[in-house]
């Protein structure tokens, strides 16, 4: 991607396909299981077939020192999130119950669905790879530290789910491929391809579903609400912008650009299933995911114009 524009172009085509997703589930194509079932569809065969696809490459000491430098950036960004989101709780005057939703929404984006759709058109199978990469630590921080967050009283942590999910075993299994001296069979990686890139489109039309469920009492709770407004600030762009110095070290551009992106991307539809299931204000982080993936609509072209800027 080499201009601010055709970037630009491209995101036209994401929103595009979030407003069909949108129009879809008013027009009552989408039922009301279509979220569920659509979400179950990405997470347990399209983005694992996409994640296995993009890893069936050679290895190579150039992919090992990038993969460093995606860990260490991705652990760096992660855990000033995990401080500075402690350090908002603290200073909010929320009730508990919405007190671990609103780390939870600082610290985790939606980097599995709107992630590898964004990072997709700028980078191509190539970005797949890196942001494959930089989502291990992602992947086991939300699977524990994210459970951990709405069970701080609990002694025991359900070790099964941090591994034992589609997005963590895809991940492993497309390393091992990756380290593997053998490649797929052509069959296999076509077929892993095609299916893996309907992730793109599906994702977005997720998101559009997702935002045509919710009530308009709910979208005027979420306009007056000025702790998610310093949330989504916080999510969108202070959080990315801090990963701006690494341009002063030899990291690639490629690796900073994907970087500062995708640590801004909206907040996880996740933390809602989790506030869901353990107690939380499910409302409360509806809301914030939904704020978030509108304003996002607007802060990834500003954050990309930022990173072309000072880095490309």
């Amino acid at each position: 991607m080499d201009t601010t524009g055709e970037f630009l172009q491209e995101m036209v085509s994401l929103y595009g396909m979030a407003l069909l997703g949108f129009i879809a589930r008013k027009s009552g194509i989408l039922n009301e299981n279509a979220n569920d079932v659509l979400t179950q569809l990405i997470l347990y065969i399209t983005l694992p077939a996409l994640i296995l696809f993009s890893m069936d490459i050679s290895f190579s000491i150039t992919l090992v020192k990038e993969f460093l430098w995606l860990t260490f950036m991705s652990v760096y960004v992660l855990v000033l999130s995990i401080f500075l989101a402690l350090w908002m709780r603290r200073l909010s005057r929320l009730p508990d119950k919405q007190k671990s939703v609103y780390e939870g929404l600082i610290i985790f984006g939606n980097q599995g669905f709107i992630g590898y759709a964004v990072i997709f058109i700028i980078f191509g199978e190539q970005g797949i790879v890196y942001l494959t990469m930089f989502n291990i630590f992602y992947l086991l921080l939300i699977w524990s530290y994210g459970i951990y967050l709405f069970n701080k009283n609990e002694t025991v942590l359900r070790w099964k789910m941090v591994f034992l999910n589609p997005g963590i075993l895809s991940t492993v299994a497309g390393l091992v491929i990756f380290l593997l001296p053998i490649r797929l069979p052509h069959l296999v990686s076509n077929s892993l391809e095609i299916v893996g890139k309907m992730t793109i489109p599906l994702s977005m039309i997720l998101i559009g579903s997702l935002m045509a469920n919710v009530k308009d009492e709910f979208l005027f709770s979420m306009l007056k609400n000025l702790s998610l407004w310093k949330m989504a600030f916080v999510k969108l762009l202070f959080i990315p912008l801090l990963l701006i110095p690494f341009a002063v070290f030899s990291v690639p551009t490629s690796l900073l650009v994907l970087a500062v992106i995708v640590s801004g991307m909206p907040s996880a539809p996740t933390i809602s299933l989790y506030a869901q299931k353990y107690g939380g204000d499910a409302i409360f982080s509806s809301l914030g995911v939904l704020l978030t993936t509108f304003l996002c609509i607007f802060t990834i072209p500003f954050l990309y114009w930022i990173v072309e800027f000072f880095i490309i």
